[in-house]
């Protein structure tokens, strides 16, 4: 994995890019994961796919990337999220990523938000609602449902207008 990046702080401060380059690694605020998440989703949209990406973030490091490969794999499951915490259980050799963090430019589906909640992951943040299938807030509620055991913190609306805008863009394209 090379451009290995610093982590994201649990921190939810709003920091201009140039402004976050005076704060340690482990204090750069949100946008700058995203921006990362963004720069996977161009590649999905360079390939024909719907334009999402996703990076998972442990102990200052980025430890797995993803970008919806639906088309080009021939597999329905192979949304960023996945690809992205498939890398990351890789890495860190272990399928619970429980010191872990997703970026990712849309809110997650339910199978997403499954996996999500399977990994144990400790903190999800995204860019835009998504009003069709969402499952964190939009539509559903498989992320933190109240009979499942594993909680994980949320942080939506970062950076939303660039990932929406780019999922727009790829639709309108479409027509």
């Amino acid at each position: 994995m090379s451009g290995l990046k610093p982590e994201a702080s649990p921190h939810t401060r709003e920091n201009s890019a140039t402004e976050s380059s005076q704060f340690p690694p482990e204090d750069r605020p949100d946008e700058i994961w995203m921006e990362e998440a963004l720069r996977c989703a161009q590649r999905a949209l360079e390939a024909g796919e719907v334009p999402v990406g996703a990076v998972v973030v442990r102990n200052g490091q980025v430890v797995g990337r993803g970008w919806n490969r639906n088309i080009t794999d021939s597999d329905p499951t192979a949304h960023a999220e996945v690809i992205a915490l498939r890398e990351a259980g890789a890495t860190v050799g272990n399928h619970r990523l429980e010191h872990c963090e997703l970026f990712v430019t849309i809110e997650p589906c339910a199978m997403c938000a499954g996996a999500l909640t399977h990994a144990r992951v400790k903190r999800l943040v995204y860019g835009s609602d998504d009003p069709k299938a969402g499952a964190v807030k939009s539509v559903l509620q498989v992320l933190n449902h109240p009979q499942l055991n594993h909680k994980i913190e949320v942080r939506s609306g970062v950076l939303a207008g660039r990932s929406a805008e780019l999922l727009q863009s790829f639709f309108r394209s479409r027509r």
